[in-house]
């Protein structure tokens, strides 16, 4: 049963309204590695554990919170209460400078934390979305929600960039003030997310032991299109973020790139996404998730590949207008064959297994990542992240051709 479509139209309002100030919340994260390194003096084994502690907490967090929110019938006020717990770490990042030791230890710990909150946050909007929006129209309300997210992103991270571009590079002042302001909006995000309309009469969870972590985890043997997508993304996400930590190192210590140059790799990037949100929506209607996420995690294989081609940063800011194509695809694409393939009244359930699983892979892949870039160097660590990304892509493909081949061209059925 779906919410009455005046209610789905005012939810999709406050969707936006709310992504809105949470993008602007976390335009800090386009930072966060340049403060690590040239203020509190990370070191590269640092900067992979920023990318990869919150996975682990995530997955901790997931496996002990799973099973009491699986049984949640309204999500609405567990995400909010994490919305403003996360936030709240703002603050603590800013006070880093005023410690006479450890300060980048302290980030790295401080980041994990955040996730404690933050993974039930994302957990709890996941399955509450899931619910406020019929699957239906899903997939053009997110392309459209996407689009609007990035140019506000763009535009956040364009100024940010600028602003700390006056600055000394080992001036902290500048960046406290950032994650303070970046408070102030992830409050609005929050205020936001409790005006969501959500009734227990439509919500979609089952109060009954299908709905236990254990339970969905043995059910989901039997659920195929869940089971090969998971396999496939376990693959393609290795793949993905054990790269995450080499382009910050690669950016910032190999490339020299400044808070405005991070800033226009970003806006750049955000610029190609908001120009194809709506094409990728149209496509994937058109021939399947599966086939058109093929297509987008196979040209994000590319990007490791390419920007180890050169430093020059300008070359640089123009793969990432290439790549950002491909991203907007993958991230709009992996959500909604999550909540495709995941089956109705357990979808919190899934969620959860899938969460759990990919935390998994994003603690150990940024690790193996830098012991890469320790053992063979940047180039060839790069290249590995590629190989694993295409690998990953040719297996949704595989998923497509089993699960959606009435939906693939007939040219490419032969």
């Amino acid at each position: 049963m779906h919410y009455p479509y005046e209610i789905v139209q005012k939810n999709k309002h406050y969707s936006i309204l709310n992504g809105a100030y949470s993008t602007i919340a976390n335009t800090y994260t386009g930072f966060i590695s340049l403060y690590a390194i040239n203020i509190l003096h990370a070191n590269n084994q640092q900067v992979g554990l920023i990318n990869s502690l919150p996975a682990i907490v995530s997955l901790i967090t997931t496996v002990i919170g799973g099973y009491w929110f699986s049984r949640q019938e309204m999500k609405r006020k567990v995400c909010g209460i994490g919305i403003l717990s996360t936030r709240f770490f703002l603050l603590l990042f800013a006070l880093i400078p005023f410690l006479p030791l450890y300060q980048a230890w302290v980030l790295v710990i401080l980041i994990g934390l955040m996730n404690v909150p933050g993974s039930l946050t994302n957990l709890s909007w996941q399955s509450l979305i899931g619910d406020l929006i019929p699957e239906k129209e899903r997939g053009l309300f997110f392309s459209n929600r996407n689009r609007i997210l990035t140019i506000v992103g763009m535009v956040s991270t364009a100024l940010v960039g600028w602003i700390l571009n006056h600055f000394n590079t080992t001036n902290p002042y500048p960046f406290q003030i950032l994650f303070f302001v970046s408070f102030l909006f992830g409050l609005l995000e929050a205020y936001y997310l409790f005006k969501h309309v959500e009734r227990k009469e439509y919500s979609l969870i089952d109060s009954t032991k299908s709905n236990h972590l254990l339970t969905a985890m043995k059910e989901s043997i039997s659920e195929k299109p869940f089971l090969f997508f998971l396999l496939s993304s376990m693959l393609f996400n290795f793949g993905w973020q054990m790269a995450w930590p080499l382009f910050s190192i690669y950016q910032i210590k190999t490339a020299g790139a400044t808070a405005v140059w991070l800033s226009l790799f970003t806006v750049t990037n955000q610029l190609s996404q908001i120009l194809t949100y709506t094409w990728w929506g149209r496509m994937s209607e058109r021939f399947g998730n599966s086939v058109m996420l093929f297509i987008a995690s196979a040209g994000m294989a590319s990007a490791p590949f390419l920007t180890v081609l050169s430093t020059n940063l300008v070359y640089l800011t123009m793969t990432n207008l290439f790549t950002g194509a491909f991203l907007a695809g993958t991230n709009f694409l992996l959500f909604n064959q999550l909540l495709g393939v995941s089956p109705g009244k357990n979808r919190s359930s899934y969620i959860t297994l899938y969460t759990i699983v990919i935390g998994f892979i994003g603690f150990i892949s940024p690790q193996i990542g830098v012991w890469l870039l320790s053992l063979t160097g940047m180039f060839w660590a790069m290249n590995i992240s590629s190989v694993i990304r295409l690998l990953g892509a040719f297996a949704f493909f595989v998923v497509a051709f089993k699960f959606e081949k009435d939906r693939i061209p007939a040219i490419l059925r032969h």
